[in-house]
């Protein structure tokens, strides 16, 4: 029977590649995206996916979002929120409060109602599944990156408390911790880095996998295949965890 899947800023990326992954195990898939142009672009190449333009940072535009994917999947069996902002790269001092509450806003808050709103539904479900996409920042610290370090260490604690709350009804609520994910952005960013510091790009690369015991990037549709697999029967005694995907990192440099 097709479960019923709800996936925040799943118009590209990781989210994306989720939401096929779900799709591949034909369920019903909802994904919401501030990006019109993508969220057209996947529904182009899946038909039958369902999608909603919503800007998670404004609060009030939520449970219209929400209602309209509920119309459409009849029911909610899997949440997985995937929503998140890095935010600016400056030191504590030079953050601005603006944007420590833009990040924060965005990466708890909507977490936060996308659930609040869920829950109900969930517990009418025969295997309700929250997912909480955090990241690696959320198990380490993340020199320059207070607001997201901070919103994504957020995430674990929301993750474990409400696992405590939710297995009454047989809600199962993880966490996915991704490290640094294989693509055109981690590219960009050790070709800038590779620039700056007047070296190769390959030896950019081969420093940032330096402290990590799999010297590869995490490929997104391994992640993806995480999230399936935590939403399945065989997961079916999981909850409350933690689980890193990022080439066993060892700290942040």
């Amino acid at each position: 029977m097709a479960r019923k899947v709800l996936i925040s800023a799943g118009g590209s990326g990781i989210g994306r590649c989720i939401a096929e992954a779900f799709l591949k195990q034909d369920d019903e898939v909802f994904v919401c995206d501030i990006n019109e142009d993508s969220l057209k672009l996947f529904k182009q190449d899946y038909p039958q996916l369902h999608i909603a333009y919503c800007d998670l940072g404004q609060m009030d535009a939520i449970p219209s979002m929400f209602e309209s994917a509920l119309r459409q999947l009849g029911g909610l069996d899997i949440l997985v929120n995937n929503t998140g902002v890095s935010g600016p790269t400056v030191a504590a001092e030079e953050l601005s409060f603006e944007d420590w509450t833009q990040v924060l806003n965005l990466n708890l808050n909507s977490t936060f109602m996308m659930t609040k709103l869920a829950i109900p539904y969930l517990k009418q479900s025969p295997s309700g599944v929250v997912i909480n996409l955090s990241s690696i920042a959320g198990r380490m610290g993340y020199p320059f990156r207070l607001a997201y370090s901070t919103s994504k260490w957020g995430i674990i604690g929301f993750t474990k408390t409400l696992s405590m709350e939710l297995g009454a009804f047989d809600i199962r609520v993880n966490a996915v911790l991704p490290g640094a994910v294989d693509g055109e952005r981690v590219q960009r960013v050790l070709q800038a880095r590779a620039d700056a510091m007047n070296i190769s790009l390959d030896e950019a690369t081969q420093n940032a996998l330096a402290n990590q015991s799999l010297k590869h990037f995490v490929n997104p549709k391994h992640i993806a295949d995480l999230c399936v697999f935590l939403a399945s029967d065989s997961a079916s005694s999981i909850s409350g965890q933690i689980l890193p995907i990022d080439g066993d990192k060892q700290r942040l440099t």
